[in-house]
């Protein structure tokens, strides 16, 4: 085997604090590797089709590939050796494509003896564990395991240390629209967003509401309220309306507002609703700030 043992280590891998013991069975894995770092010949290893993750950033690449020429690869990959001079990788591909990129002809590795159908469900944890998965990539692997498996959510959820609430919430955004997909992939939307869409039975309704997400950068809380409205039968355009007219504050109490700001010299909030019911919320940045609200407060006593 074209792998030469350089140093132990002892410190147990756990995943999402269930420990990878939990995720595979004892049979499955054996002792080769489990706490010695290998130094594995590049050229012999080889991505997993089943990698979880699907896209590399090239800067953050080049950025990677940069700091391993400087301290070398600091962090180990996860390979499961395929026959003598081949190695197939569980988890840490951005590594080794960064390593490659670097001009390294061998880097440390951990080799485990793992069944095909654990390869999935150990690179996800690994990578879940490391927080490499954007959420559609983590949903596509939820599916995946579904699928080549045939494990219910509930199992899906016990091998990787999650509820199986979220596991569904994961796979239902792969109910949304192409391009909402690719936007909550890109991180141009959040998590919260796209679960607001969801919400709206008609694709155009979620594309159409998705556009105004990216025009104008609604809160997650924005889209709530505007699909809430949609489902009550109003279009956009009214919906955004009404929820403008709610959150309009009338003039007097605007006056009312800048007057506290003013007297208290800090940011003040005001919500004002129905029935005559509102908040005020007196905002401070530092100690400093709080002090002289608490002394203005305490001058009114007097």
């Amino acid at each position: 085997m074209a792998v030469h043992k350089k140093y132990n280590r002892n410190a147990k891998v756990n995943a999402l604090g269930r420990g990878l013991d939990a995720l595979i069975s004892t049979g499955t894995v054996s002792a080769q590797g489990s706490s010695t770092i290998n130094e594995v010949p590049i050229d012999q290893i080889e991505a997993n089709p089943d990698q979880p993750r699907r896209e590399f950033d090239p800067v953050a690449l080049e950025e990677l590939a940069n700091s391993i020429k400087q301290l070398g690869l600091v962090q180990p990959i996860t390979l499961r050796q395929l026959d003598e001079h081949k190695f197939q990788i569980i988890a840490g591909e951005r590594r080794w494509r960064a390593s490659q990129l670097a001009g390294l002809t061998a880097i440390p590795a951990y080799i485990r003896t793992i069944k095909d159908e654990n390869v999935m469900e150990l690179a996800l944890v690994e990578n879940i564990q490391r927080e490499d998965l954007n959420a559609i990539e983590i949903a596509l692997a939820y599916e995946h395991l579904q699928e080549k498996s045939g494990l219910t959510q509930e199992k899906i959820a016990a091998r990787v240390g999650k509820s199986r609430v979220a596991v569904t919430n994961y796979l239902r955004l792969l109910r949304l629209p192409a391009q909402v997909q690719m936007a909550l992939q890109k991180k141009e939307i959040d998590m919260g967003h796209a679960r607001a869409l969801l919400s709206l039975s008609s694709p155009s309704q979620q594309i159409k509401l998705f556009h105004e997400i990216q025009k104008n950068a609604f809160s997650v809380r924005k889209v709530e309220e505007l699909c809430q409205q949609l489902n009550n039968g109003e279009d956009i355009q009214t919906a955004k309306k009404k929820i403008a007219a709610k959150s309009k504050l009338p003039e007097e109490f605007n006056l009312l507002k800048k007057r506290l700001s003013n007297f208290f010299n800090t940011k003040v909030q005001m919500t004002y609703g129905a029935k005559g019911k509102g908040k005020i919320s007196i905002l401070f940045a530092s100690e400093e700030e709080l002090l002289h609200i608490m002394e203005v407060m305490d001058g009114l006593k007097q």
